[in-house]
């Protein structure tokens, strides 16, 4: 078995554990919930070393991308998500940085970009193949220079609080963006517009939709699911 075949038999594991507590939301996990801790502890500990910043998820021609209707919308609010006004909405970038910035819509999308057709994998089991553009995340770092004692990114929502902890490799991969199109048009609001974070090397839940601020950090964040016992990581 490869190191790559052993991360995916591992990974499967944790996410089957966490696809448990997801499926009841809320619910601590009752007397396996250790278990299900210990896994998915297991999974982040293999993803961190073997994960590599020069290898590329599959990328997809666009004749491969599957029907809208198999990319589902998802959000933790009761109601879907949607800025009381969307030409005021910012970005912040702040945390361990020497340029804190705060960036609107039209700026980012001036930024370099980055497109391409890759594989969507969820928790829960799905897959779907779409087109995503958005301004590679390394891009936006260079930017506000993040300090030396910058280990970690915590991007937050404005979806009833949702966040996701990212380590910072991950977040500096090539392929992680901010994304702000979905198919050649702009990003729709049940797929977390006007910005989410986007990356084919995690799964779904860890790639923040409704973005509103990043900070970056030397200490670990949690996440909305990570704090529930999903995987921290969320590699594959």
């Amino acid at each position: 078995m490869t190191d790559l075949e052993r991360r995916r038999f591992l990974l499967g594991a944790a996410a089957a554990g966490a696809s448990a507590l997801g499926a009841a939301c809320g619910w601590d996990g009752g007397p396996i919930a250790p278990k299900l801790r210990a896994w998915s502890g297991l999974n982040d500990w293999v993803s961190a070393r073997l994960f590599s910043s020069t290898r590329l998820a599959r990328v997809y021609p666009v004749t491969r991308r599957t029907a809208d209707r198999d990319f589902p919308d998802y959000y933790v609010s009761r109601a879907l998500p949607v800025l009381a006004d969307p030409a005021a909405w910012q970005l912040r970038v702040s945390g361990l940085v020497r340029k804190p910035l705060a960036l609107p819509l039209e700026r980012i999308q001036a930024l370099p970009r980055l497109t391409y057709t890759v594989k969507h994998h969820c928790v829960e089991g799905w897959t779907a193949i779409a087109t995503w553009t958005g301004v590679p995340f390394r891009v936006l770092a260079e930017m506000v220079e993040p300090l030396p004692t910058a280990r970690y990114v915590n991007f937050r929502s404005f979806d009833s609080g949702y966040s996701n902890g990212w380590d910072m490799p991950s977040a500096m991969h090539p392929q992680t963006i901010l994304a702000y199109g979905y198919n050649d048009r702009p990003l729709m609001p049940g797929h977390g517009a006007p910005l989410r974070l986007y990356s084919p090397t995690k799964l779904g839940y860890k790639n923040t939709k409704y973005l509103l601020a990043v900070e970056f950090t030397d200490t670990r964040p949690g996440g909305y699911w990570e704090d529930q016992g999903y995987p921290w990581y969320g590699g594959l």
